[in-house]
């Protein structure tokens, strides 16, 4: 147990792949975002320059697409950011703020696009 009996949160691994080829494997956790996972990681290619309001298209990501029917459907306001993003959009182009990471993300794997803007 940790510091006053708190229970560690649980993660999960995601990989991160900037569009230059680093890797960041990093352990983040489940009830969080992906665009969290990658902030705190310091993985280049997150900017998400409104902090995960869904607002900016700068945590635009590439989702490996064996994780695709994983994820929930793509909501109303992430479609019209999608629309929005610097880079193009590809059928597996998704928000990182927008994937809420559970258990079965283990694994994951995502690349940042050439540029956020």
């Amino acid at each position: 147990m940790g510091l006053f009996n708190r229970k560690p949160k649980e993660t999960v691994t995601i990989t991160y792949i900037s569009h230059g080829g680093a890797r960041v494997e990093a352990a983040v956790p489940v009830d969080t975002s992906v665009m969290e996972g990658g902030v705190s990681n310091s993985v280049d290619g997150i900017v998400a320059e409104c902090g995960g309001a869904c607002l900016c298209a700068t945590c635009h990501v590439y989702v490996d697409e064996a994780f695709l029917g994983l994820l929930d459907p793509i909501a109303a306001d992430e479609e019209v950011m999608l629309g929005n993003t610097f880079c193009p959009r590809k059928p597996n182009s998704r928000l990182s703020c927008q994937i809420h990471v559970t258990k079965a993300l283990d694994g994951l794997v995502v690349r940042t696009p050439e540029a956020q803007h």
